[in-house]
């Protein structure tokens, strides 16, 4: 496994790593940090991860391990919404801490149980290289195993958005295109997202923007003014 040469880490990254347990460097990774390279096996062969991403948004999420009953269901689960990914210009890797041959034969009872063919590379992190890497392993935890972690990672390589769940509890996944959505939404326009807010719904107004000629232009729908800081608009897109 290659990990990215520290000669690639931005002075504001180095200033984030630190010395874990036996040795191993690992960066604390923060949202706006560049997602660290790495090459692993996998069930579709061998994964350079930056040239696998290319130009797309990327979904890397963790499983404790194989053969575990609420991992079987979240692997079928993303299987059928690989499409929905697709159409956000977005791909989907997973990692477990077990081998190839593992993965394999356990992607024939999660086809079997969860009546889906698979159709994206779970990484086979033994070593847990990986794992530590992006700070999967929370000893406390279970220093055996992956946590449910979540990485968002932009076309640009940079950690946009993570979120970490215990290995008893599924993630929604539904949860995961919606922040995928935001995130997309407000890269190309000046709105964020309010609590609860689903594609199609109406936005906030970012509040660094006050020219109102400026406004207009960009949300020739208007808006509502519940506070001069707290201006809702129509989704721009829609």
């Amino acid at each position: 496994m290659r990990i990215q040469d520290p000669r690639d880490i931005s002075t504001s990254d180095k200033s984030r790593i630190s010395r874990r347990a036996g040795g191993t460097t690992t960066m604390g990774l923060h949202i706006g940090s560049t997602a660290p390279d790495f090459e692993q096996d996998s069930t579709e062969g061998r994964i350079r991860f930056h040239e696998w991403a290319g130009d797309k948004w990327v979904v890397l999420f963790s499983h404790p391990a194989d053969y575990t009953p609420v991992c079987t269901t979240e692997l079928g689960l993303v299987a059928r919404l690989k499409d929905k990914f697709a159409q956000r210009n977005a791909k989907v890797i997973a990692l477990s801490v077990d081998p190839v041959d593992s993965h394999l034969g356990w992607v024939k009872d999660i086809e079997d149980t969860q009546g889906v063919k698979m159709n994206y590379p779970i990484l086979a992190d033994g070593d847990q290289k990986v794992s530590k890497l992006y700070d999967m392993v929370h000893p406390e935890c279970d220093p055996k195993i992956t946590v449910r972690s979540v990485y968002f990672i932009d076309p640009k390589k940079k950690i946009r958005a993570t979120f970490t769940y215990p290995p008893s509890a599924g993630r929604n996944f539904d949860e995961v295109l919606r922040v995928l959505d935001s995130l997309q939404l407000t890269d190309n326009h000046s709105v964020a997202t309010p609590g609860n807010w689903k594609d199609g719904d109406d936005v906030v107004i970012v509040p660094s923007l006050k020219d109102p000629e400026v406004m207009k232009q960009k949300f020739p729908k208007g808006w509502k003014e519940l506070r001069p800081y707290l201006r809702m608009t129509p989704q721009p897109n829609k």
